[in-house]
């Protein structure tokens, strides 16, 4: 499985939310590869999720991408529990 993060610019802030979702993939028992870019860049990516902010995120939804919107990036409690929702749950 492979998990993409996705921010405006692909630096800082995707980068710090790979390494919770990472941290939050062990806490669950999930073995998946997590790799985090900018937004134009992820149109092209091929990933089996997407993960991030409402705002950006949003852009990518056309029906087939499984994408996991997060209201607050640096919260890793919302970010474990939209990862069990998203993937163990529904996956």
């Amino acid at each position: 499985m492979k998990i993409l993060v996705v921010c405006g610019n692909g630096l800082g802030s995707s980068f710090i939310v790979e390494m919770n979702v990472k941290k939050a993939l062990g806490e669950l028992g999930i073995d998946a590869e997590v790799s985090h870019t900018d937004l134009a860049t992820s149109k092209t990516e091929a990933a089996d999720y997407y993960i991030g902010s409402q705002d950006i995120i949003s852009n990518l939804d056309d029906g087939n991408r499984h994408i996991i919107p997060l209201v607050n990036l640096l919260n890793q409690q919302e970010l474990k529990e939209a990862l069990q929702k998203h993937i163990v749950t529904e996956g």
